[in-house]
């Protein structure tokens, strides 16, 4: 499974984006999902995450202000982003795999498939 991300830009804070993962094969209901992010000079970090089309997991840090979601037809992942803030910024990723167990969903080692990045830049 290839995934692209697609939907960053530059916005001001407070605004609001929804960024994309589209697959480009067929991905089953066992396959989880997540987004990750990596702003200049950091480690990338685990943003949000479809645990097998069963339950969703947030980082504390986005949480009530973001919204993962998927639609299992157009094999498509979105990662809805309101209130954002400057801290928002980075360059966001979606991994995709099978075989993830619950306790490392927020780990960026376990996911097979990644896409290619698209860049998020909020301003005050």
């Amino acid at each position: 499974v290839q995934l692209q991300a697609s939907g960053g830009g530059s916005v001001q804070a407070g605004a609001s984006l929804r960024l994309s993962c589209a697959a480009s094969g067929r991905t089953r209901s066992t396959y989880s999902v997540a987004w990750f992010r990596q702003a200049p000079g950091k480690e990338r970090e685990f943003v949000a995450a479809s645990f097998r089309s069963a339950s969703i997991h947030y980082a504390d840090s986005v949480s009530g202000r973001f919204t993962i979601s998927r639609d299992n037809a157009k094999n498509t992942v979105y990662l809805q982003m309101n209130s954002l803030k400057p801290e928002d910024t980075a360059v966001y990723y979606c991994a995709g795999s099978t075989g993830v167990i619950l306790s490392a969903l927020r780990d960026p080692s376990v996911y097979h498939s990644w896409g290619q990045g698209t860049l998020v830049t909020v301003s005050s």
